[in-house]
């Protein structure tokens, strides 16, 4: 499962926890009202989970629920709960043969600079609250034709 496929899936099963009351969803009802796959649910609701965002509870009245109020979950705390990777990955090792050093200095260049941008990604992610997307998904409604671009 791809990082934005992961993220957008957290994301979807936290916006259906927010809109319940505050009793616990089983895997299968957030299943059936999202319709996303239970076991993909499952193993998302499980690390978000051990991130302290939802709270989950066993037995036959068990489920999730949020932890938190969506005003004090951001995207940022989802994002890592959810994925290992950094949101913005270069994944450069190549070293330049002999006295060529070039690749090495161009490596360099470009792990500094998405370095930076990652910095900026995060602190963009931390200013999102769960609140702030759900408010932009009632007030902004997806139509059929139109797309989320990232």
């Amino acid at each position: 499962m791809s990082a934005s496929t992961k993220l957008a899936t957290a994301v979807q099963a936290l916006s259906h926890l927010a809109g319940t009351s505050s009793e616990s969803q089983n895997s299968d009802v957030i299943s059936q009202a999202t319709g996303i796959n239970a076991s993909r649910l499952r193993n998302i609701l499980s690390m978000l989970a051990r991130a302290g965002i939802v709270n989950s509870e066993r037995g036959l009245s068990g489920g999730f629920r949020l932890a938190k109020t969506p005003e004090e979950i951001h995207l940022q705390e989802i994002y890592c709960a959810v994925e290992t990777k950094k949101a913005f990955h270069l994944d450069v090792n190549r070293r330049g043969t002999g006295n060529d050093n070039l690749p090495s200095s161009v490596n360099g260049y470009f792990l500094s600079l998405f370095s930076e941008i990652q910095v900026e990604i995060e602190d963009k992610m931390r200013a999102i609250t769960l609140r702030d997307i759900l408010n932009s998904i009632h007030n902004h409604p997806p139509t059929p034709t139109s797309s989320v671009r990232g």
